[in-house]
């Protein structure tokens, strides 16, 4: 049995044309089955629905053979013991910082001030800001980031932007870009030499059908 981690929405409708490219259906819709697990046409093929951030944890530890995860959640994670063959191309977007629309961010950091920085994304909030010289406080939260400047939790924020829409909403502007981000194919190396054959016919089909892309 190869057992594909997934997590619902943008990533899971994305990766279905990949799949189709490697002749695997999703025989239920996620979104009107309860079912975590759900089966496919080749009855030796099966989806996990998982949270998007624990999808590298249980192909690292076997839970899954492999997964399709972004770029940014491999970054917080660590990676630790994934083979990562492909860059999928898919659910698309950028990682930037972001500020209220009237605060001065060029001048601070300029003046080397003390920035409050909340995010989900801790890890490369960090290094980004330490390669610029810049002191931070980070603020670890799990949703809602636009809150954090409008009631003066944090200076910045630094978050996922895709159209940038959620942000201006909310009268703020991105003020910096770190990085661009799309989800990778994942795999646990030890099911790639125990299963090589059916996961390597996967990761063919991905690649053939990225390139098509």
């Amino acid at each position: 049995m190869i057992t594909l981690a997934l997590s619902k929405g943008r990533i899971f409708d994305e990766t279905l044309p990949l799949l189709a490219a490697a002749g695997i259906e999703v025989t239920e819709d996620p979104d009107k089955s309860r079912k975590l697990i759900l089966p496919t046409n080749q009855p030796d093929v099966r989806v996990v629905l998982v949270r998007a951030t624990d999808v590298p944890t249980y192909v690292q530890y076997g839970g899954a053979d492999l997964g399709v995860t972004g770029k940014d959640t491999l970054i917080e994670h660590g990676g630790q013991g994934l083979y990562q063959p492909l860059d999928l191309n898919i659910a698309r977007c950028r990682m930037s910082v972001a500020v209220r629309s009237d605060f001065d961010y060029a001048g601070v950091v300029k003046q080397g001030s003390r920035l409050r920085v909340a995010t989900k994304y801790t890890t490369i909030a960090r290094d980004f800001f330490a390669t610029k010289g810049v002191h931070v406080d980070l603020i670890k939260l799990y949703g809602s980031m636009e809150l954090a400047p409008l009631t003066g939790l944090a200076d910045a924020i630094v978050d996922l932007v895709s159209t940038g829409s959620t942000l201006k909403a909310n009268h703020l502007v991105e003020v910096e870009r770190i990085m661009d981000i799309s989800s990778r194919l994942v795999v646990n190396q030890a099911a790639l030499k125990l299963k090589q054959a059916p996961i390597r016919r996967i990761i063919d089909a991905f690649a053939g059908a990225v390139k098509a892309d």
